[in-house]
């Protein structure tokens, strides 16, 4: 029988097995950000700019049910490809089978937990009179089934680790038309408003599950599902390690909870409005670094269980120099197209779009940080140093954020409320320059001591 795909990894060059990855992980990763701009798109043009800011709130639920996959689903992906590095396929397949049981209990009990107090949660999201009706209606279904899409989600990432990054573009693919099919008939045909937007969501993930699970009749499919005792050692190795995504993920709800309170206070519901397009068009440009990210983690974590340090070096440069070029492209396209962009969401009012253009001018020069920042936490996440991959997630959406939250905005108003994520990102960057630097001179410092030096 032919080995696995993941074992070309053994011999394959590295920049054959980098394109191999990113292609097929970013055009996924775009793929599922269109499937986000299209609910907004479809939101805005159908029920207007309050239901727009509405899904928009209700947004951090969804991105917490993303978190809690990526946790789990990371995790368990990176200890996977470790040790399928290390030639320890026995084992490797006990990882994948805790990974998806604890990913499947965990988020069905939040939802669960959740759903009676959905009112309360709401409001502390961020909801206004206006609004409420809107979250209320996205959570609804959110909180019920969004199992289905944290398992979808999930399995994604174990199929891409297990040499199939073509299948799991597939999947995004099937789950990116269907929402936008789905969106329509419900929005337009069925006027389900909000829910129907929900429903849509839930539904393309159920399908692109469905095609993700063909993985399983594959002869080279390493995946299977296998009896096993629950280990809380493992549990917890994974949640370590899984850990910085599940933080990158909270982070992002922490960034959209504090900016539309932030604009809700300056600018009212107009300002929420305004930080709701911006959102929708900055989760394009986040997922398609997630994406450059989901490329090196399957391989970076296969070449660190296989002790190939000239293939992990080769593979974080490839990287980085992807994810500079992409932030610097995003940056132009976001100071000539502002406006542009603006309108693809519908008529708003002219405060609305002014807010909105002068907003992604200031937010775009983020990019040319965060893609370097996305890639970093993603090669210490997979080499093992986890206080590092921590430190980049807690502190650019959350620690440092939310500081530069609380001061530039009194200063510079609106236009402080903007700067704070390139701010934010730049000052992380920065610290990972200096711990590089530190390495690089411990580095050479033991060399210098060695015996053979002296």
């Amino acid at each position: 029988m032919k080995p696995a795909s993941i074992h070309r990894l053994d011999t394959e060059p590295v920049g054959k097995a980098f394109v191999r990855y990113l292609v097929p992980s970013t055009v996924g990763m775009l793929l599922m950000a269109i499937n986000i701009v299209a609910d907004g798109i479809m939101v805005g043009n159908r029920l207007g700019p309050v239901a727009l800011a509405g899904v928009g709130i209700a947004a951090p639920v969804y991105t917490l049910f993303v978190a809690m996959s990526l946790w789990l689903g990371i995790g368990g992906a990176t200890r996977f490809s470790a040790l399928m590095g290390a030639k320890r396929e026995g084992e490797a397949r006990i990882v994948f089978s805790h990974a998806m049981a604890a990913i499947f209990a965990v988020t069905l009990i939040i939802g669960l937990v959740a759903f009676p107090f959905r009112t309360e949660l709401a409001y502390m999201l961020g909801a206004n009179a206006e609004t409420f009706p809107y979250v209320s209606d996205y959570l609804y279904l959110m909180l019920l089934f969004g199992f289905i899409f944290t398992m979808e989600n999930a399995l994604s990432i174990m199929v891409r680790n297990d040499g199939s990054p073509n299948l799991a573009m597939v999947s995004l693919i099937t789950t990116s038309l269907l929402n936008i099919s789905l969106n329509y008939l419900f929005l337009f045909v069925l006027d389900f408003g909000v829910k129907g937007a929900a429903a849509a969501t839930l539904l393309a993930a159920f399908v692109g599950m469905l095609v993700l699970c063909t993985h399983f009749f594959k002869q080279d499919n390493r995946l299977r599902f296998v009896r096993f005792k629950p280990n809380r050692k493992l549990l917890l190795l994974i949640l370590v390690i899984g850990f910085p995504s599940f933080l990158a993920e909270i982070g992002m709800s922490v960034f959209t909870i504090s900016h539309n309170n932030v604009f809700e206070r300056l600018k009212g519901t107009e300002g929420v409005a305004a930080f709701a397009i911006l959102n929708y068009v900055h989760s394009v440009m986040l997922l398609a670094f997630l994406g450059m990210g989901s490329a090196i983690q399957p391989l970076v974590s296969y070449y660190s269980g296989a002790k190939d340090q000239a293939k992990i070096k080769k593979t974080l440069q490839l990287a980085i120099g992807t994810a500079f070029v992409a932030g610097l492209l995003f940056f132009i396209f976001g100071q000539f197209f502002a406006a542009s962009i603006v309108s693809v969401f519908g008529d708003f009012p002219g405060a609305v779009v002014e807010l909105a253009t002068s907003g992604i001018r200031l937010f775009f020069i983020a990019y040319l940080f965060m893609g370097t920042n996305f890639v970093m936490m993603t090669y210490y996440q997979s080499t093992g140093e986890i206080r590092m991959a921590t430190w980049i997630t807690a502190a650019r959406e959350i620690i440092v954020l939310l500081i530069l939250l609380s001061i530039l905005p009194l200063v510079f108003g609106v236009t402080g409320a903007w700067l704070a994520i390139p701010l934010s990102e730049l000052m992380v960057l920065l610290t990972i320059v200096y711990y590089q630097m530190k390495q690089k001179n411990k580095s050479q410092f033991t060399v210098d001591k060695s015996p053979q030096h002296k």
